[in-house]
């Protein structure tokens, strides 16, 4: 009994020390649950059924990998990626490699915006241009946050938006749960047809996204420091369960949309955009979980957008080393957002383009990582295994081929 009582204390601290090393992987995960992976996942299950399950697996295990490669590179090196970057990279070279960035970093938050903008727009019938500029403004204080709160407090901000996001899209399984059978059937990796292999790239091209690896890096960095010896080893550890449960958490959310759309809405007609997705939702399972089901989709506008421009800012400062006011870096990327929807484009065609103009990012973001985190010169002891160098060049691969069909299918139609 007495060593029982001893015991507790010493777990309790330990659990509450490894809890407050959590928080840079949530951050980043955001990056997984954004309005392109609920658009990309509800028409994969309502078009497909319970066909593309695997993929949900698969993007997620791969996210692990690339995940914890770019947090280790800002732990070990004391740099993130972009800043790895820039020390490599002449001047030039620099300036090319920002300027796709910027692009990339752009079309990430159209895609952010207007689903914040679809959300509200679900929620109080707000014009889409009204709406994007409350997503981008809500956005802009997310940020305030971070510059005067600091890093834990956005990261305590956005793991509740994450949470906010998981409830709204995981409450229908309560509600209809899928069937179990036909869950574990779709594990089995196959397709059904040229247009399922369209909607698992863009599946795969909505999960692992270029902001994510550069971000995820310079949160550890920020968070941790420079850390040697045990610490860095101890960090390292925290750092591989921060990445796991922040992927299992994304991909939980992932399969969750996936499952709905599955279980209620396959083969129903108008439900390959968001708004007719809703719709269908509320015809099937009532006002209570579509009205849940917006109000996730609104948490994951609102912190998807914090988070990207969060990550543009850090990718501009890494490669130029310029630092510009938080307004004018946010007003970069959301103009083009409010500009389209002003032009009256379909909100789900801007969310498919922005998913195309982020697959031309992807090589640029993973390729160098793959190759800084195998490097001794820079990571020393923790340098990549063979084992794992050759994962990533698989999982790299196997995402840049995707990609790449993703970018044919669609400009060919």
């Amino acid at each position: 009994m007495a060593v029982t009582e001893a015991v507790r204390p010493r777990l309790a601290s330990r659990l509450r020390t490894g809890s407050a090393l959590l928080g840079p992987a949530f951050v980043a995960a955001i990056a997984y649950v954004d309005p392109g992976n609920v658009a990309s996942n509800v028409s994969a299950g309502a078009r497909y059924g319970y066909l593309l399950v695997w993929v949900i697996l698969a993007a997620n295990l791969m996210a692990v990998l690339v995940q914890y490669l770019s947090a280790k590179l800002g732990l070990v090196s004391g740099m993130s990626l972009p800043e790895a970057l820039r020390a490599r990279l002449s001047r030039p070279a620099r300036l090319a490699y920002w300027l796709q960035a910027e692009v990339v970093a752009i079309a990430t938050d159209l895609a952010e915006v207007v689903g914040g903008a679809i959300a509200l727009n679900l929620l109080f019938d707000l014009p889409l241009v009204a709406g994007g500029l409350i997503t981008g403004a809500v956005s802009l204080t997310l940020l305030a946050v971070q510059d005067r709160g600091g890093q834990r407090t956005f990261e305590r901000v956005v793991t509740g938006l994450l949470a906010v996001i998981a409830i709204g899209f995981l409450a229908s399984l309560f509600v209809e749960p899928p069937s179990v059978p036909d869950t574990l059937g779709g594990l089995v990796p196959r397709f059904d047809g040229t247009g399922s292999v369209l909607i698992a790239a863009a599946m795969l091209g909505a999960t692992v996204m270029p902001h994510a690896v550069y971000l995820h890096s310079g949160l550890v960095r920020d968070r941790h420091g420079r850390p040697d010896g045990t610490r860095r080893r101890r960090l390292l550890r925290a750092t591989r369960a921060d990445v796991g449960l922040a992927m299992l958490l994304a991909g939980a959310v992932n399969l969750g949309m996936l499952l709905l759309a599955a279980t209620n809405l396959q083969g129903q007609a108008g439900v390959d955009s968001i708004e007719g997705a809703h719709h269908a939702v509320a015809q099937a399972l009532g006002p209570g979980v579509a009205l849940m089901f917006a109000i996730g989709l609104l948490a994951s506008g609102l912190a998807s957008t914090s988070v990207g421009a969060y990550a543009g800012a850090m990718i501009m400062q890494g490669l130029l080393h310029k630092r510009i006011p938080l307004v004018l870096r946010r007003l970069v990327t959301l103009t083009p957002a409010i500009v389209v929807l002003a032009l009256g484009a379909d909100p789900s065609t801007a969310l498919v383009v922005s998913q195309v103009v982020l697959s031309f990012g992807i090589p640029f973001a993973l390729v160098p990582l793959i190759r800084l985190t195998a490097d001794r010169t820079l990571m020393g002891a923790d340098a990549n295994r063979r084992l794992t160098t050759v994962a990533a060049w698989a999982v790299a691969a196997v995402i840049i081929t995707l990609n790449v069909v993703l970018i044919c299918l669609t400009f060919t139609g």
